[in-house]
This record gives structure tokens, sequence and C-alpha cells, in this order.
């Protein structure tokens, strides 16, 4: 009987015959789907993007831009159609980015019949549309058109943004009587207010005060619409500019976590919508730059544009109005002075959470506000029948 000691295996020998768990399991649980994942990323994109889900049928057509209907998903269906009237530049994915997180989604789970404007895919040839057209011809054809297909004279707007002063400008133009309700969500009423562009302009503006219409009379001379028309890549490009921090931690947070495929849709779907917005026609930027945030003519609440008065005391409307705790483009300041300036007799301000975009489609937004949102519309959203009945 050999009682000689048991030789070790040298620790090389052990790792050569024996690999080691933990790397198995990082190349199994890590670096496998990692490779998977961001393969598809790269090579099919539109496979792992999540947003623009939710069935809608298109009712009306004006020029390039549609009217979606999204219907009440739900047996009880509030009887005053909500119309969002959507902001320019933007993809309609902002309304229904995630299947779970769908502004959409939530107001028609909720009972709401909804409505979009869908402004289309404008190019260079659209360059000529301007406040004219959007609030004197298209928003009035669609408005008709969700009052034929709904059966109901009253109608909730809802404007985001650019789509807000749309929305705004509309009801103080003296062509419609029958909105019960208007949400207003981070659009600039004193431009001048708005934090550090607002301070710009308001720079500028001064400036432009010594021989004002020389000056004016040159500017739209010089920036004509051929020359303020931005493409969507621009846009895009301006956005991500404005935090590129922010732009570049967003890349890295995907790549550090592409072993989930959830992180990976997530940046798949808001790439999606960030690399791949519209363009601005010229005559809408030399009237949001020139007028709007410029010569700030909707802080009194009475504007003249071209042959048009807008009078804010001739809405009446109930009034929602929200700004993003976060927003760098429109402040809390830049919204007062709607508390004042309309008829309205039942208006409240209040703050959401998150930036420009994230007021509109984040997950804090979506958690805090939405339900505030959806109680607010349903407490106001009675028909007028049923109004008059309770006032007996």
């Amino acid at each position: 009987m050999n009682d000689m000691p048991h030789k070790p295996t040298p620790p090389f020998q052990a790792i050569k015959k024996r690999p080691s768990t933990r790397l198995k399991r990082l190349v199994e649980r890590r670096l496998k789907p990692a490779t998977k994942h961001l393969t598809q990323r790269i090579f099919d994109q539109q496979s792992q993007v999540q947003s623009d889900q939710l069935a809608y049928q298109v009712i009306s057509i004006f020029d390039k831009a549609k009217l979606r209907y999204y219907p009440s998903q739900t047996p009880t269906t509030k009887r005053i159609p909500l119309v969002i009237v959507a902001p320019l530049a933007v993809k309609m994915s902002i309304y229904d980015l995630f299947p779970e997180r769908s502004l959409l989604g939530y107001l028609t789970a909720n009972g709401f019949d909804v409505y979009l404007m869908d402004w289309g895919k404008l190019n260079r040839r659209d360059r000529h549309l301007d406040f004219e057209y959007f609030i004197f011809k298209a928003i009035p054809h669609f408005i008709q058109a969700v009052r034929k297909h709904s059966n109901s004279q009253d109608v909730s707007l809802h404007g985001w943004s650019m789509g807000g002063i749309f929305t705004l400008l509309y009801s103080a133009s003296n062509q419609d009587q029958h909105i019960r309700n208007i949400v207003i969500m981070g659009s600039p009423i004193d431009s001048h207010g708005s934090g550090p562009i607002g301070q710009l302009f308001a720079k500028s503006h001064k400036l432009f005060k010594i021989d004002q219409k020389g000056r004016q009379a040159w500017l739209e001379k010089a920036m004509n619409n051929h020359l303020l028309h931005t493409s969507g890549w621009l846009n895009a490009l301006g956005y991500k500019l404005l935090n590129p921090i922010k732009t570049l931690d967003t890349h890295w947070q995907m790549l550090k976590h592409s072993h989930d495929l959830g992180i990976v849709e997530a940046h798949a779907t808001l790439s999606d919508f960030l690399d791949d917005m519209v363009d601005y026609p010229g005559a809408i930027n030399r009237d949001m730059l020139l007028w709007v945030w410029l010569q700030n003519p909707l802080k009194t609440g009475q504007a003249n544009y071209k042959n048009y008065h807008f009078d804010f005391k001739r809405i009446e409307s109930a009034m929602l109005l929200a700004y993003g705790d976060n927003d760098d483009i429109v402040t809390e300041q830049a919204m007062l002075p709607l508390l004042s300036i309309t008829s309205s007799q039942d208006i409240e301000l209040q703050s959401v959470p998150g930036g420009h975009l994230g007021m509109i489609s984040g997950r804090s937004n979506a958690e805090k506000f939405w339900p505030k949102l959806v109680d607010w519309l349903s407490a106001h959203s009675t028909p007028a029948k049923d109004v008059t009945e309770k006032n007996e």
C-alpha cells in the first residue's frame, strides 16, 4: 500500500481543467445577451421600438395633416371628446411612447374618446405654412370634423408646447364658442419671463426698440421662410445640444445595461423619437421667433397678427395649466399671465414632473399628473344637458 501523501494540483492546471463558473455566468448572463441585443439594435432597430402601437382611425385629412381618432376602451364614455392639438417638429409617438406609458392609452382606458391632430411629414415645400394656416384653416377644419364624428358640439382641447399656442390663439380668435375645457402644458405666454432663453429675447427686443419698424422690416426681409426653415435632423440635433451631457449619459447607460432587453428597447424607442424629428416650416419659425419670442405680444392677452386680433378675454373655458418643474424652455413665470388675461372662472396652474419632453411622456409625469388630468377632465366633461339638470 502506497502511503505517499497526495500531491496537490497546481493552480494553473485546476483552472485549465475546470473553467471559472463566474466567467461562464458572465458570458451567459451578460455578454451573450448584450451582443444579441446590440446587434439587433444596430441592424434591426425598428423591431425594438415600442411606440405608436395603439390602434386608431383617420377620420379627416387636410393637406398633409390627418385627424386620428382613438376610441374609448371602456363601456362608459365621457361624452365630451378630447382633442389634442399637437406641436410641430415632433412625431406623434410622443403621445403613445410605450404600451405601459402611453398618454393616449391612459386617456382612452379612462373613458375618453380622443382625437389627435397629426400635422404629417412636412418638408421644404411647406415652408410657407404660418400661424394663419394652422389657426384659421387647419384647426377649424379638424374641429368641425370632430363635432360631426362625435355628435358633440362641446369639445375639450389639449395643447402642449407650440400646440398650446395654437390652442390659445384659436380660442382667442372668436371662431368657436363651444370649447368647454382647455389644458395647456409648457407653452410660453410671457416669453421674456422664460428663464435664460427669455432673457436673451428680452435683451434683443430692447435693441430693436430703436427704429423698431425699420429693423423689424429688415429682419422679416432678411430672415425669409427659406432661410428660417429647419430640417428634422437639425431640430433633433438642436434638442440634443440643449443638454449634451444627458444625451451622452443616455447612450452610456444603454451600453452599460445592454444585457437587459427592456433597457435596450427603451433606448431604441426614445432614439426613434428623438432622431427622427419633423421639419419646422420657415414661416412658423419666423412667427415664433420674431413675434411670440421677440415681441412677446401674448403676455397682455391682446395681440395683433396680420389682419387678425386675438383677445384672450374671449376665453371662458375651464383651464388646467401645467409647467414642467425641470423645464428650461418654458418656465412657470412664462405661464403666469394666463391666470389673469382670460375670462375663465375656473382656472388652475400647477407644476408637473419633468422637462419640456418629460412633462408629456415621462415616467414620473405618468404616475403623478395623468391621474390628476383624468380626474379634472372627468369632472369638467359633464354634457351640457346634465349640467342644466343639475343647476335646476
